[in-house]
């Protein structure tokens, strides 16, 4: 649900847009250059640079990795219990990463239920011809 002031900076988007203001800017269809570090602090640069070039993640995306392999495992699980063992691995690690984050609620990652997983595995059932 947008603000008040959102709606009203979406909608002066959508007018430039159609004005073409955004067409033929400078670097247009060309990627963005992120290895420039001017919104980094200054003392964080080199630690930042440090890391990258380590491969280390920060928690909140190596949380979000595991989700993404928990669902990729949960999706492929045949047995009833050993996914409600994983549901409820993945919805720890859903609240884990939702209490590490410093902003609004909003923009939690919702946990997932074992209701609706089973409702999806049994209409995957009730599909699959034997």
């Amino acid at each position: 649900m947008l603000t008040g002031f959102e709606k009203i900076v979406e909608e002066r988007i959508r007018n430039a847009q159609a004005k073409g203001v955004f067409d033929n800017l400078e670097g247009a269809g060309k990627p963005l250059n992120l290895s420039q570090d001017q919104h980094i602090p200054e003392d964080l640069r080199l630690p930042y640079k440090i890391l990258k070039n380590a491969d280390c993640l920060p928690p909140e995306l190596e949380l979000k990795k595991e989700i993404r392999r928990t669902e990729d495992l949960l999706a492929c699980m045949p047995d009833t219990a050993e996914r409600y063992t994983l549901l409820k691995k993945l919805n720890f690690l859903i609240m884990k990463v939702n209490t590490l984050r410093q902003g609004n609620a909003r923009f939690d990652i919702p946990q997932r239920y074992l209701a609706g997983v089973s409702d999806r595995l049994a209409s995957k059932r009730d599909s699959t011809p034997e």
